[in-house]
């Protein structure tokens, strides 16, 4: 599975708003997390049309979270910004059927969605910005065999 440029900037954004105290400029959020300032903006207005973030203009104007970041989850923002956590060909795992030996990899199409799913969803950016992770993801990362690249 990859995650996209545009999630991992959208996260990181978001994760920079939660910890603001104040709205923020596309400029002070690109600087903050190093991102190039113009793909930051395409992802600000997708972010903004899926009620994530919400956009003031003005003087002290910039971005701020739509919702509480307790609410929202890093599912919600890959979903805003990639569609469905999981596709394979360009399709949704359900909308697949596969015959012979191949039967079964239906199930782990559908079982890898559910992981990533849970993953995703079980952390919030409330989490994210504060460094207060879920226990159940610092159990999967427990393990060094986590960190490594076989």
């Amino acid at each position: 599975m990859r995650v996209s440029a545009r999630a991992d900037y959208a996260i990181r954004a978001a994760a920079e708003l939660a910890a603001a105290e104040s709205s923020l400029t596309t400029e002070a959020l690109a600087s903050a997390q190093a991102m190039p300032r113009k793909f930051l903006e395409g992802i600000l207005s997708v972010l903004r049309r899926e009620g994530i973030v919400v956009a003031q203009r003005g003087l002290g104007g910039g971005y701020r979270l739509a919702r509480s970041p307790r609410d929202i989850t890093l599912a919600d923002i890959v979903r805003a910004v990639d569609g469905p956590l999981v596709f394979v060909r360009g399709e949704r795992p359900s909308q697949l059927s596969y015959g012979g030996a191949a039967d079964d990899l239906l199930t782990v199409w559908v079982a890898l969605r559910a992981s990533v799913r849970g993953v995703l969803e079980s952390v919030t950016v409330a989490d994210l910005a504060s460094g207060s992770l879920p226990p159940e993801i610092a159990a999967l990362v427990a393990d060094e065999a986590a960190w490594e690249n076989p």
